[in-house]
């Protein structure tokens, strides 16, 4: 498929005008067009409009005017072909992590410039039926849930997400896209390659370094490809966006990021159903999606804006839940622990210690087990219920860094998810 193939008109798709009220009076009905980049093949190497590395020299698949609709049809995170009929243990062994993020795009921006902001508005999310949660072995409290990865499948509309594996839960539609990314400048490239090297070097086992297997495009991320050694991984977000993760990017919101190249190469991907501020299991609701967005240019504004910022309207209001249930955290551990986060730095004084002061990681960890407990205790759920339902619905949030010896975090369970 060419770059000319997914530009479409809307008079060419048969829409008159985009009723939408978020873009109402923003557009010439008589010019309205939009960039349509179609999800094709049975996977992103298959597919022509598909990336899950990152790259100067990854080709633009689409070029786009700033305000004109952008519409990329994404895979989800793990780039499977899942459904309700997936089964665990046996299919999930078909999981390529190196396969992860497939994103839609680069698409080069006219008229943008290194130096420039890029704001993306997201004007919508629409999910496909099928929504997968998996615990994964990462993040806050991974070591205790040891063991293969297990999986939850979802049942999706654009009201909510129910589960036969999480009988008596809905977990109201609140989608958004986890990657939203510019591609990085060759400075960019080998500044961060180096950073991230010289934390794996310090023993770190959280780096995700260039990988040349699974990558694409493969003619330069590839084992064979032009830059196979230099292309960064989706994984961790950075100064270019990428995987934010951040569940307040929702319908309305505006992503603001730096631009590394001319054109800035905006992709996106890994679409959340819902997840909670923390995704603590690993994964949210990933599902595949249709996500609209807009474009505007600010330009040499990167000067400024050097990391993503976000700015939006009342959708955090909307996400505040009505009724709530929360427990805290201080940064507190047992005489002879060392938390997970910390065991690279070898540090003799952290195992000794009970209280690691202005530790707001541990702080975080302790709220999410205490949360996870009273699930279990209360609720009746079991242990792995209780982690997937923290990571698509719990938010953890910053109770205060104003009390130097101990820093608080708090988690917030929203009450609606159980059906009255």
């Amino acid at each position: 498929m060419s770059a000319h193939s997914v530009f479409v008109s809307i008079a060419a798709v048969g829409i008159a005008a985009v009723a939408n009220p978020a873009l109402a009076g923003s557009y010439d009905a008589k010019t309205l067009d939009k960039v349509v980049l179609k999800r094709s093949g049975a996977s992103c190497a298959e597919d022509p409009v598909c990336i899950n590395r990152l790259h100067p020299n990854n080709p633009p698949v689409a070029r786009a005017k700033p305000g004109q609709l952008i519409v990329f049809e994404t895979r989800d995170a793990l780039d499977s072909d899942f459904s309700l009929a997936t089964q665990f243990p046996r299919d999930l062994k078909l999981i390529d992590r190196n396969k992860v993020h497939p994103l839609v795009g680069p698409v080069h921006i006219e008229g943008a410039k290194r130096g420039d902001v890029l704001a993306i508005t997201i004007v919508d999310v629409a999910p496909v039926e099928y929504g997968l949660t998996l615990i994964l072995p990462s993040g806050l409290v991974a070591d205790k849930f040891p063991g293969p990865p297990r999986l939850v499948n979802w049942r999706l509309t654009r009201l909510e997400a129910t589960s036969d594996q999480m009988p008596g839960i809905r977990i109201p539609y609140a989608a958004f896209p986890g990657v939203v990314t510019v591609m990085p400048g060759p400075a960019e490239v080998k500044a961060w390659r180096d950073r991230e090297a010289a934390l794996a070097r310090a023993g770190s086992t959280v780096v995700t370094p260039p990988e040349p297997m699974g990558a694409v495009p493969a003619a330069v991320c590839g084992p064979t490809g032009s830059h196979k050694d230099e292309c960064l991984r989706t994984i961790p977000p950075r100064e270019h966006g990428g995987n934010m993760d951040i569940a307040h990017m929702q319908i309305g919101t505006t992503v603001l990021l730096p631009c590394y190249i001319d054109g800035c190469g905006l992709a996106i991907g890994d679409v959340h159903y819902a997840q909670g501020d923390g995704e603590v299991a690993g994964t949210a609701i990933e599902m595949a999606a249709t996500v609209t967005v807009r474009t505007e240019i600010r330009p040499g504004k990167a000067k400024d804006i050097k990391v993503p910022h976000y700015e939006g309207g009342a959708q955090l209001r909307a996400l505040a839940p009505t009724r709530f249930y929360a427990t805290t955290g201080l940064p507190i551990k047992a005489a002879g622990e060392v938390p997970p986060y910390l065991r690279y730095l070898e540090s003799p004084k952290v195992a000794g210690l009970e209280n690691l002061s202005q530790d707001l990681t541990l702080a975080a960890r302790n709220a999410l087990l205490e949360m996870i407990a009273y699930l279990m205790r209360e609720h009746g759920l079991t242990a792995d219920q209780a982690y997937v339902l923290a990571s698509v619905a719990v938010d953890l949030r910053i109770g205060q860094v104003v009390d130097g010896q101990n820093f608080g975090a708090t988690a917030i369970l929203p009450l609606d998810v159980f059906r009255k």
